[in-house]
C-alpha cells in the first residue's frame, strides 16, 4: 500500500521517550481506534491509536489544529511524519 500526501494526518512535534508519547500537530482529524503509519527517513513504523490527550485530558478525537499525546509502540522523533493507513 503506498501513502500519498493526502494521508498525512499530522507531524511529530515533540517525543517523550521515558514514557514514549508523542506529540503530534494535525493538519486532519484524528480518532482512536485509527490506524496510523509513522514515517522518518527509512524508519517507519505502525499501530493503531489506542488512547490521545489534549492538555492532560483523554479525548476520543483530535481536530486540525490541535496538539494530540499519543502512545506510541516506537520512537517517532520530531519531524515524523504520521499517516492514516
Amino acid at each position: 500500500m503506498r501513502i500519498v500526501d493526502k494521508d498525512l494526518v499530522g507531524t511529530v512535534i515533540h517525543f517523550y521517550d521515558r514514557i514514549s508519547v508523542a506529540v503530534i500537530k494535525l493538519s486532519k482529524a484524528l480518532k482512536a481506534g485509527d490506524k496510523v503509519k509513522f514515517v522518518h527517513g527509512d524508519n517507519e513504523f505502525s499501530q493503531t491509536v489506542e488512547s490521545m490527550q489534549l492538555e492532560h485530558k483523554q479525548i476520543s478525537s483530535g481536530k486540525k489544529g490541535q496538539e494530540v499525546a499519543v502512545k506510541t509502540n516506537k520512537e517517532a522523533k520530531s519531524g515524523t511524519l504520521v499517516y492514516l493507513v
